[in-house]
């Protein structure tokens, strides 16, 4: 449940008659305040989970780059840094991962693992990892589709191909995905690769082949409402986690759904597109249509218990999102404006353990309380960062 808003000023400039969801304005220190609790509380949880070996992963089922968004958060934290102890233990754990070819991974998700990785150690500032990102980037541009890429029938992929631009988890030619495409690109950024960079404009191509929106997407089953699906599918008849149904007109449509189209929206950003590019304002009219922390939206399309499903991911994918687009009030379709930053620090609030974890659906792995931990940690410092660069008026 959203908590009630502590001060009685109204925030009256700026929105005339628009109507205010954070009624109760000058919330932004205490916010703050709580947000750098939150985090407190998930950095002493995730010191108590890390291994000897410098990892957070107990099983050789859960991918290394779990120690990365733990190490992130330690990196982003004032009170830790990337000199703490746990902090240098992880980065030399995930150095250690390195293949020769430059990704870092251990036998599969190797696109996944490299790009959250690379995103990571680019921010660490030491001049002896700088090599070892370079590599990293290297390997995530050689494994993006392109025409020349070699499908499982061994024919060449094509111009014509739904999956040339994007990237696959790794460890195979399996299809592309949004989720995978986004975090690459993310990693691409966070190491400084140029904009100019053609990598960036093919990957565009392929992100545009998710939006439901007919003006750019010329798949059978776009829509309009300017969302965004997971993958182009197996035959590029596309993929949605939310599911589909049949429009009005017997239409087969697939169904956007929040933590995809803020993955979308982050990626148009990194590609270079601006807020005034229509394909941008199609995605955030469809986030401001949407908006709400109670649930990953478009899942309950699944059925009301899949709601929630990838819902820490959809929190971290909107805090990174919308610190990235530049926006700090969302109005939402009854035009009540929304301080995302204040009511995400107190959704996750709400949602945390005593032992200053979190859990959630299985679906995602987010039942793993490192996984959800880390995510929901990483959104909270997204929102505490857009407060300290954008206070709350």
């Amino acid at each position: 449940m959203e908590q009630i808003l502590k001060f009685a000023l109204l925030w009256v400039v700026g929105f005339g008659s628009s109507g205010l969801g954070n009624a109760w304005a000058a919330d932004g220190p205490v916010a703050a305040e709580k947000g750098q609790a939150i985090v407190d509380k998930a950095v002493a949880f995730l010191k108590t989970q890390q291994q000897k070996d410098g990892s957070w992963q107990k099983t050789d089922r859960e991918p290394p780059a779990i120690a990365a968004m733990a190490l992130r958060i330690l990196m982003q934290d004032p009170k830790e840094g990337a000199a703490s102890p746990e902090a240098k233990k992880a980065i030399a754990y995930l150095l250690s991962t390195q293949k020769d070819d430059g990704g870092f991974y251990r036998t599969m998700l190797a696109n996944y693992n490299t790009a959250i990785i690379v995103s990571v150690l680019a921010k660490v500032g030491d001049p002896a990892v700088k090599a070892p990102v370079a590599k990293g980037v290297a390997f995530l541009k050689a494994n993006q589709w392109t025409e020349e890429t070699q499908t499982g029938n061994g024919q060449k992929a094509g111009a014509d191909s739904p999956f040339v631009g994007g990237w696959d988890y790794g460890g195979g030619r399996g299809r592309p995905d949004l989720s995978n495409t986004a975090m690459v690109l993310e990693a691409l950024n966070d190491a400084g690769l140029k904009k100019d960079d053609p990598a960036y404009q093919r990957a565009l191509k392929f992100v545009m082949r998710m939006q439901n929106r007919s003006e750019s997407n010329p798949a059978e089953w776009a829509g309009n409402d300017g969302g965004f699906i997971y993958s182009a599918g197996r035959n590029g008849e596309g993929s949605s986690s939310a599911g589909e149904y049949k429009t009005a007109e017997g239409k087969r449509a697939l169904r956007s759904y929040g933590s995809m189209t803020y993955a979308g929206l982050k990626s148009m950003i990194h590609a270079g597109l601006t807020k005034n590019d229509p394909r941008v304002q199609s995605a955030w009219q469809w986030i401001t249509g949407s908006w709400t922390l109670d649930e990953n939206p478009g899942m309950s399309g699944m059925g009301q218990d899949a709601a929630k499903a990838g819902i820490f991911y959809y929190y971290n994918t909107l805090g990174r999102s919308l610190s990235a687009y530049g926006q700090t009030m969302v109005t939402d379709s009854k035009k009540v404006a929304h301080d995302w930053r204040i009511e995400l620090i107190d959704k996750l609030a709400a949602n945390q353990k005593l032992d200053g974890s979190f859990a959630g659906d299985a679906k995602w792995m987010e039942d793993n309380p490192v996984i959800a931990t880390t995510l929901a940690a990483l959104a909270a410092q997204d929102a505490l960062q857009d407060l300290k660069e954008h206070p709350a008026k």
